[in-house]
Order: C-alpha cells, then structure tokens, then sequence
C-alpha cells in the first residue's frame, strides 16, 4: 500500500519517474525494493483541455501508479547547469502538480534531473543503438536515469530526495477507473487548476 504522507522517509514499495517533455513522456519503474530502475513507455505529451483536464498520457502514469500499487513517484526537473530554473523546469512543475492531483494519496517529488538526456544518448549509444533509434526511446532511457539516481540517493541517504509537490487536499481528486486509451477517469478536475 501506498504511504499517505511523504516525510522523506524510504519504505517498501515500487517508485516510477517520469521525464517530462513538450512532445513526449518518458517512464520508468523500479522493482518494490527499490534496487533497479528500469524502462516503462515512451508517451506522447497531450496537453491538458477543458474536454480532458487529465490527458492520455498522465492517465497511463496513472494507470502504472495503480497497478504497481507504487509508493511514490519522482518527476525529473530540468535545471540549467548553473542551478538555475527556466521554462522546461516550469512546465515541469505544473506537470508535477497536475499528476500529484491524479494520483494522490501517493506522494509525488521533483528531483534534479540534470544531465539525465546526455546520460541517457550516452547509454543508447553504448547499447548499439543508431542516433536516428534514440529518439524512439530517449525520454524513458532519460526516466531510467532519473529514476536510478533518485533509488541511489535514497540508499546512500536513507531518505527520499528531491522537493515534495505538496497539493490541497481539498482539491486533489484522485483519477479512478479506466485505462489511459479509454478516456474514462472520475471526472471531477477542474481544467482551471493548473497552469502550464
């Protein structure tokens, strides 16, 4: 079962991470210990609308939290080398925010996921893969990295790392039901919530 509060504190159970891009979503899952990261699905990005407040895409993350029964997920947050934040990192958040409404109780983190892409061009190459494959899978191979870095930290540290994307309880309504193809979900969110 999924904690229901997030103080930092490493339990039992399968954590995904998300890499989030304007064109795709990349996923990535670890076993219930939390010792390998491994690729999920690559997803296109659908923005969210008044007709689809939860899009296709945060609803098949929605779907893997469910089945999973994961006890957290960390979305990676696209920092500049020098620390600094800019609009990748902005839509980012909302993104976060967005997914900690969907899938609440289960807690959702933002971690830094510089150098994460790189890494992850770097593995595929090194796997065999041509430039023009990478594409393909880039954005989970990019989740995996995240994903690894998040379960190491947490075992050198004892701690989960990353910023914790706090929502009102008030207005965060999980998802139920469906799967991300059918559209189905409860569908109580307000398309105002977030911004992006």
């Amino acid at each position: 079962m999924a904690d229901l509060v997030d103080d930092g504190t490493v339990t039992r159970g399968s954590r995904l991470a998300v890499d989030v891009g304007t064109v795709r979503v990349g996923l990535a899952a670890s076993d219930p210990d939390g010792l390998v990261a491994t690729p999920v699905d690559t997803l296109a990005r659908v923005k969210p609308s008044r007709a689809r407040p939860v899009p296709s895409d945060m609803l098949r993350i929605v779907d893997e939290v469910r089945e999973r029964g994961a006890a957290l997920v960390y979305v990676g947050l696209p920092r500049h080398l020098s620390g600094a934040e800019g609009a990748s990192s902005a839509y980012a958040r909302a993104y976060a925010v967005l997914l900690a409404q969907a899938v609440a109780p289960v807690p959702v983190r933002l971690v830094d996921e510089r150098m994460s892409t790189v890494s992850a061009h770097q593995a595929l190459h090194a796997s065999g893969r041509s430039g023009r494959q990478h594409r393909q899978v880039v954005d989970q191979a990019a989740a995996v990295v995240i994903l690894q870095s998040a379960l190491d930290a947490e075992r050198a540290t004892g701690r989960r790392p990353g910023e914790r994307v706090d929502v009102d309880t008030a207005h965060a309504r999980p998802v139920r039901g469906g799967t991300a193809g059918d559209g189905t979900h409860d569908g109580t969110h307000d398309a105002g919530e977030t911004s992006t």
